[in-house]
């Protein structure tokens, strides 16, 4: 399913990044989600996990899924974080700052593993796990 892709902070994120608990299994469980309306979620199966895919296919990342109305359909909000990082589009189309709100992604139900934010690095960025 293609759907865009907001990210920000949460208040929850923010605490816990500025107190530099980004290792933290507390970390990973407020950042490793996709937040999905109620419409989408029923039309994936109702998964506890999605698979994230950048547009280009290049990069997925493994993550929960919080049902919620608090996003449209096709919409979905990934908290600001490395998982979330993970499929948004490095160009800055000469702003200086990614697409951070409306990146359009495809999230299917997975059964994959949610990888900590130290294996996140390790394997997209490092190249290996």
């Amino acid at each position: 399913m293609e759907v865009l892709l907001i990210s920000g902070s949460t208040i929850e994120e923010g605490k816990l990044a500025k107190g530099g608990d980004k290792l933290t299994g507390e970390y990973q469980a407020e950042c490793a989600v996709c937040w999905i309306s109620p419409e989408d979620f029923e039309a994936l199966g109702s998964p506890e996990k999605v698979k994230v895919t950048s547009r280009n296919g290049k990069h997925t990342v493994a993550v929960n899924t919080k049902c919620t109305d608090a996003v449209r359909q096709g919409q979905v909000f990934m908290p600001r974080a490395i998982w979330s990082n993970v499929v948004i589009d490095p160009d800055t189309l000469s702003t200086g700052s990614p697409l951070y709100k409306g990146a359009p992604v495809n999230i299917e139900p997975t059964e994959d593993e949610v990888l900590s934010a130290e294996d996140v690095v390790l394997k997209v960025y490092v190249g290996g796990l």
